[in-house]
């Protein structure tokens, strides 16, 4: 049931970070910073320039040593990461969040030395201490990851020097960013808005707001440009001189290693869906102006409702029964998970001031639990962001049983029960919903979303790879630095949409291009392969649930092509993508035929 009415905020929840620590100035939080600090120093003393002697037994207690410290560790900056996100204007909390960085970047300097010296034994030592105890070999996933980047290892000392500047370079650099924006504020006809709520009124149903959202962002993003386009030129930079000293063969092959995935399968997903922009975002933008009865569109009605979605908003305890329903209609473990969310206070959705403007589920440790941030504001897609987030956290809950060191995953496959769990969403929605009207909303939303995540991320890669490209020859201008932006949102988004210079610098608030370079292809990469996997469950494959529970509980033990296995899919085939892109094509050709139904039943209706 839809509300008429904008969700009451007082509906809509704070999480509770107490089961973490009761405040930064808890006596626990001192205590385990005390505590990871011995554990550390004794670790150091113990196995330092040690391992090549360890028998398997002695090695297997050494990594079960620094998975403990590692946790300790984890815990720690992950409730200082919380805290500071919900609260990025506050400057005690700032503070706080830098502190911990340093002190936990100090701890762990003496244990920086163990993956370094691991990755210093030769493949016959390593081989010797995995095989010769079962404690050992439980590991051997997080060694052959640890491996994977051996030939780009620096000397100890580099690596110290690094790990300890880490904290006064780029994370500062990164900080930068995060408070700037959390200040800043947008003037839309007077009032002052903050970033989540100026994004929001861009698919707002007035298309006068939607300009003047767009045009006060624009305008914002301009007067802070100089030190953005800093920014930006600056990380891209220090990626540039680590890339070199660490001999990577271009700017995305540490992200491609990172997230175990080949260069050539993240190529050929680039390609496929690149060749793909004008079957699905050109030819979905062109039906969306003819719904509006224009030629064209401007860059803020992209994300427009559409003229008879009737706009109603979705109170939290909707958006809530709607993801559960769908989730237990598929599996009641997963729902199980995801009722631990709402019960205990995992989740925040508030969009308060000072917040940050995205969304995500923190993991935090595997001895504590994931918490999910998303700002609500009671429309469709902030339901498809609850189910978003809400597969992230099953998925981080079930694959915590593997420890620290294992339970995460790479970021290709860390999108698969997130974007499952939106297509679970959807489904439920569009099966539930009888009037045609509205089932053709939803689908036509769905197809949004589905090109926000492959078509626009696969666009931002292309962006990003131009401009890491062009910094090696020297810092780029905030006009050229929008000039690739213009350029490759133009080749995504087709002829249809209009884009002018106040379009120029939104490359500049997107979040992944500062946090986690080349991120970005990973939602592509995770929409298609959920597609070819949904498309797999919708076969009626025997005992699918119970696999696709498996897949999520192996957490990092497994790379892609070994989780894909049991449901007969291959990443590495050209057929693969063709798969996943046929999924959201075959959606537009269902908005299409509807379409021409209606006009078909318009054209009889005249004429009767």
């Amino acid at each position: 049931m839809q509300s008429s009415k904008n969700p009451m905020i007082e509906d809509i929840p704070r999480w509770n970070l107490d089961d973490l620590y009761s405040g930064p100035n808890d006596p626990a939080l001192a205590a385990d910073l005390i505590k990871a600090a011995g554990l550390a120093a004794d670790f150091h003393k113990s196995y330092h320039n040690n391992l090549a002697k360890l028998e398997p037994k002695k090695f297997a207690q050494a990594i079960i040593d620094y998975e403990a410290i590692s946790e300790i560790l984890q815990k720690a900056i992950s409730y200082a990461q919380l805290l500071f996100t919900v609260n990025m204007d506050d400057g005690d909390i700032a503070r706080f969040y830098q502190t911990l960085q340093e002190k936990v970047t100090d701890i762990s300097s003496n244990t920086l030395f163990f993956t370094l010296e691991i990755n210093r034994l030769s493949d016959n030592e390593i081989e010797d201490k995995l095989s010769g105890d079962a404690g050992a070999s439980r590991y051997r996933p997080w060694i052959n990851e640890i491996r994977l980047f051996k030939s780009h290892q620096l000397s100890d000392e580099l690596e110290l020097y690094i790990h300890d500047k880490s904290v006064s370079g780029r994370a500062a650099w990164v900080r930068l960013f995060e408070e700037t924006f959390s200040d800043m504020r947008f003037d839309v006809d007077g009032k002052k808005l903050t970033q989540s709520d100026v994004l929001n009124l861009l698919s707002d149903k007035d298309a006068v707001k939607r300009k003047a959202a767009a045009h006060a962002f624009g305008k914002t993003l301009s007067q802070n440009i100089r030190l953005l386009a800093l920014i930006t030129n600056t990380l891209a930079k220090d990626k540039e001189i680590d890339d070199r000293w660490r001999k990577y063969s271009s700017p995305v092959a540490s992200r491609n290693l990172a997230n175990q995935v080949e260069d050539e399968v993240v190529d050929a997903l680039v390609t496929s869906v690149s060749q793909s922009y004008e079957n699905l975002s050109h030819r979905y933008y062109k039906l969306k102006a003819k719904w509006f009865n224009q030629e064209n569109l401007d860059y803020w009605d992209r994300n427009a409702p559409l003229p008879f979605d009737d706009a109603a908003l979705y109170s939290w305890n909707d958006a809530k029964n709607i993801v559960l329903t769908a989730y237990q209609s598929f599996s009641p473990q997963a729902a199980e998970i995801a009722t631990r969310f709402f019960e205990n206070s995992w989740i925040d959705a508030r969009p308060d001031e000072g917040k940050d403007a995205g969304a995500y589920s923190h993991p935090v440790s595997p001895t504590a639990h994931p918490y999910i941030l998303m700002n609500f504001h009671g429309k469709s897609r902030d339901v498809m962001t609850l189910a978003h987030e809400l597969g992230h956290g099953i998925h981080q809950v079930l694959a915590g049983p593997q420890g620290t060191l294992m339970s995460d995953t790479p970021l290709t496959t860390a999108e698969t029960a997130s974007v499952f769990g939106e297509m679970l969403t959807f489904r439920s929605m569009v099966d539930g919903e009888k009037d045609p009207i509205k089932k053709k909303v939803l689908l036509a939303g769905k197809v949004e979303d589905m090109l926000n995540t492959v078509v626009r991320q696969v666009s931002f890669h292309n962006f990003e790879t131009k401009v890491h490209g062009e910094r090696k020859s020297g810092e780029l201008s905030a006009q050229r630095l929008s000039e690739i932006w213009l350029e490759t949102q133009a080749q995504s988004l087709g002829p249809t949409i209009r884009l002018d210079e106040s379009y120029g610098n939104f490359w500049s608030y997107i979040p992944h291009f500062v946090h986690t370079p080349f991120y970005v292809y990973a939602y592509a990469f995770g929409d298609c392969l959920v597609n070819s996997l949904y498309d797999v469950y919708l076969s009626g494959m025997e005992g699918f649930q119970e696999k696709y529970i498996n897949l999520l509980s192996a957490g990092g033990t497994m790379r892609h092509a070994e989780l894909l296995a049991p449901f007969g899919l291959n990443a590495a085939d050209p057929d693969f993508w063709k798969r996943g892109l046929s999924v959201v094509s075959g959606f537009i050709d269902q908005l299409e035929a509807m379409e021409a139904v209606e006009v078909t039943d318009s054209t009889k209706s005249k004429e009767s």
